[in-house]
């Protein structure tokens, strides 16, 4: 499916459909969900924490985009930056305890990962792109810790530009406050 099929079946016209961390965390979310389901037992609290870190990411994406409020959108990706952090440990204490290997940044499967993420403006294909690292759970988990910290890197980026936005162009209250007095003084 390519993004722009998804979106004319979406017709909700909100921005975040149109951010890269909404798609990643969208992958990320799904990715998720089956490494748990395959690897963590399912009445841990382990298998719920990474789900709802996962989930938290995601959904406070949306939540921050929808707010009027600048100051809301940055608190709200800063949770969601915050729950990718999470999740990172998670997947690095998995590795850990299965007595797995953490592969290096400069390994030539990582630089593979990092290269096939498609911009959703593209060709999005959801988390199907990465079916050749989901085969065992080791190859999973450290696709998961490259897209965690991908993510991650995005989130601190995308939390800057709201920042510089914020200061640039005031908060919702400040300008709410500033239209009313406009407002008095035509009266």
């Amino acid at each position: 499916m390519t993004y722009k099929s998804y979106m004319k079946n979406q017709n909700t016209g909100f921005g975040y459909e149109k951010l890269i961390v909404y798609w990643i965390a969208t992958s990320i979310y799904d990715l998720t969900v089956i490494f748990c389901d395959r690897y963590i037992d399912k009445r841990s609290r382990t298998h719920d924490q990474m789900v709802q870190a996962a989930r938290s990411g995601k959904q406070n994406i949306v939540e921050g985009s929808l707010s009027k409020s600048h100051e809301s959108n940055i608190k709200l990706a800063d949770v969601s930056h915050n729950s990718y952090g999470e999740l990172l440990e998670d997947y690095k204490d998995y590795l850990r305890q299965k007595e797995l290997t953490q592969w290096t940044k400069e390994d030539p499967r990582i630089l593979q990962i990092r290269k096939t993420y498609d911009l959703p403006y593209k060709t999005y294909t959801f988390y199907t792109t990465y079916t050749t690292y989901m085969q065992n759970h080791e190859a999973f988990a450290n696709l998961m810790l490259t897209l965690c910290y991908k993510q991650i890197y995005l989130m601190s980026q995308f939390l800057k530009a709201n920042q510089e936005r914020f200061i640039k162009e005031g908060g919702f209250r400040e300008n709410l406050f500033k239209k009313r007095l406009e407002y008095r003084k035509q009266i």
